[in-house]
């Protein structure tokens, strides 16, 4: 079967949508689509043009060698409130604050998140392991050594910090554990490098608790 040029450039863009964050090499697409390795490069010169061209929401960039589909830099304001924002974001309020709690007072048990919260965290929890966020991180030394919980690299990733010392200082708090403001700070405050996200990054995370 003949391909187009809007074909092969339309299976490109495809490829490199599935591809994620990792991405393909011009070699690679070209084994795929068997075609000349120089005119698969000459296709993804045309269709970097032509997204510029068309104003489009997406550009290919090439990385390490690699070619991917990933954001504008200059949309990346209006990602962050979609990632960061507790009323945008795919976590609900009650786990968002189970995060919040987990990340400040880790490693902690869920009796323990259960105690602050005043309500129960199980499917909170269940959320948070499910989107790996949180993570078990030992066994407390307690009747039933219940799991301790803390934050995962991909907390680390997903919120831009290079390690837990990042979060916002709460050592200004009065008193005790304030959870809206501990909640309130650690999603709000958070901004983190304003980088390109790739369409993988912005299809994780999207079911709700």
């Amino acid at each position: 079967m003949t391909l187009s040029f809007p074909q092969m450039k339309s299976i490109i863009e495809g490829l490199l949508f599935a591809s994620g964050d990792e991405g393909l090499d011009a070699k690679q697409l070209a084994e795929v689509l068997e075609l000349d390795l120089h005119l698969v490069k000459d296709l993804l010169k045309d269709m970097k043009t032509e997204f510029k061209r068309k104003g489009r929401g997406i550009q290919i960039q090439e990385v390490a060698g690699a070619y991917q589909l990933t954001t504008l830099a200059e949309h990346a304001p209006y990602f962050e409130k979609l990632a960061y924002s507790p009323s945008r974001s795919s976590l609900s309020q009650a786990a968002l604050e189970t995060l919040s709690i987990v990340a400040y007072k880790q490693p902690i048990t869920r009796v323990e998140i259960e105690e602050i919260r005043g309500v129960k965290c199980d499917r909170a929890l269940a959320t948070l392991t499910g989107k790996d966020l949180i993570t078990e991180v030992g066994r407390a030394d307690a009747v039933g050594r219940p799991i301790l919980y803390g934050t995962s690299k991909q907390f680390l990733e997903y919120f831009g910090l290079s390690s837990i010392q990042e979060l916002p200082d709460s050592t200004s708090f009065q008193g005790s554990f304030d959870l809206e403001q501990e909640t309130r700070m650690l999603f709000d405050r958070l901004g983190g490098d304003q980088k390109q996200i790739t369409l993988e990054d912005l299809n994780k995370g999207t079911d709700s608790e």
